[in-house]
């Protein structure tokens, strides 16, 4: 499988809209494969295709407890809200608090095209929103406050 660069902070496609997914092919299934690696070696808990430089509403997770896919995920339930910790790929050297949402149910698609629906908490919670502001052009830092260089 192929690690892509992460795109940085300053980078005007991370500021675009990634586009709805309509095929769920082999090409999306490389694309995805591609995700994890890129994810991997550069020690991530999530991705976003538009992290990439790739225009698809595509994010992976993993808080620990297994790695998630979602194409075309929307956040359609939501509670509760907690201040806490965020860094980003994209951002490498900050980190930030960042209100969130403690629960959401997220629906997509699995890489086959079948409806999926993710109840999340707490971490699992936290990143599916990063990951989906990534979609909508948004980065945590547009959001945070006391944010420090590390």
């Amino acid at each position: 499988m192929a690690i892509y660069q992460v795109l940085r902070i300053g980078d005007p496609f991370l500021k675009e809209t990634a586009k709805e997914v309509t095929k769920f092919d082999e090409r999306m299934n490389k694309l995805i494969n591609n995700m994890k690696d890129t994810m991997r070696a550069h020690y991530g808990v999530g991705l976003a295709a538009p992290q990439i430089g790739i225009s698809k509403r595509v994010i992976i997770v993993d808080d620990g407890n297994g790695l998630i896919e979602v194409i075309n995920p929307e956040i359609v339930k939501c509670d509760g809200e907690a201040v806490g910790e965020e860094g980003c790929l994209s951002v490498p050297d900050r980190m930030g608090q960042v209100k969130r949402f403690t629960s959401v149910t997220v629906r997509g698609f699995d890489i086959n095209g079948n409806s999926i629906t993710i109840e999340a908490e707490d971490l699992l919670a936290r990143i599916l929103q990063h990951e989906i502001d990534h979609l909508n052009g948004i980065l945590f830092i547009e959001k945070a406050t006391d944010i420090e260089a590390i």
